[in-house]
């Protein structure tokens, strides 16, 4: 029997009157128009006891960042091999989103919690049932079906049984039945309900053709 419906668990496209942010650790750029509303989403996932991933987490994006200062350990991983340099990320930081952020994220100190490793998510580099949660921020819209298979496989092996995986994606670059398959075959759930109704009032964006944005809460079941 499924659970009572949970708003933040509930998998469906993002709105325009869901709750969101400008600033996650610094101001986020404008043209990251869906990022106030996916890094808000994550907030309220967010546990000070967890053991958090940050997959894919790119080299100026500050969900990693924001996160070493709440969670009780993090990591993050990335395919760009800057990862494994702080000197190199802090002047990709600057030269994307520039200096102010960079001093921000100082400030902010959880860059310094943060376990960093450069790896591929369809090959991760850590151990059976090692995260609470994993998060996957706008990542599976650039894999192929088979490695988006191969992802949710290894987020399956390394998140903990009761663990959750928050995925956000581009819709409709992301086949949301495929999604699906490719949970049930790692042997993960959906939190709560799927809603694949695309609704009048969903968030979207038309710098690379009409896109929307989608979010899913999945978990391994229990032993």
């Amino acid at each position: 029997m499924s659970s009572p419906l949970n708003r933040t668990e509930e998998a469906r496209f993002f709105i325009s009157t869901d709750p969101k942010t400008e600033t996650m650790v610094y101001p986020l750029p404008a043209a990251w128009w869906s990022r106030p509303y996916e890094y808000e989403w994550c907030r309220t996932l967010v546990s000070p006891e967890d053991v958090a991933l940050d997959a894919a987490c790119g080299i100026s994006h500050p969900l990693k960042f924001y996160l070493g200062g709440v969670c009780a350990e993090v990591y993050a991983c990335d395919f760009d091999a800057r990862i494994n340099s702080w000197h190199t990320m802090q002047q990709e930081i600057i030269n994307d989103i520039g200096e102010d952020a960079l001093h921000a994220i100082v400030s902010h100190n959880g860059w310094s919690k943060v376990r960093y490793a450069h790896a591929s998510i369809t090959d991760l580099p850590y151990e059976d049932d090692t995260f609470d949660i994993i998060f996957c921020v706008s990542v599976l819209e650039h894999l192929n079906h088979v490695d988006q298979d191969l992802c949710l496989k290894e987020f399956a092996r390394t998140v903990k049984p009761g663990g959750r995986i928050a995925l956000t994606f581009d819709y409709p670059t992301v086949d949301l039945q495929q999604l699906k398959r490719s949970a049930e075959s790692a042997g993960l759930a959906f939190a709560n309900e799927f809603d694949d109704i695309l609704v009048q009032n969903a968030i979207h964006s038309d710098i690379w053709g009409r896109l929307y944005c989608f979010r899913a809460l999945l978990t391994k079941p229990q032993i």
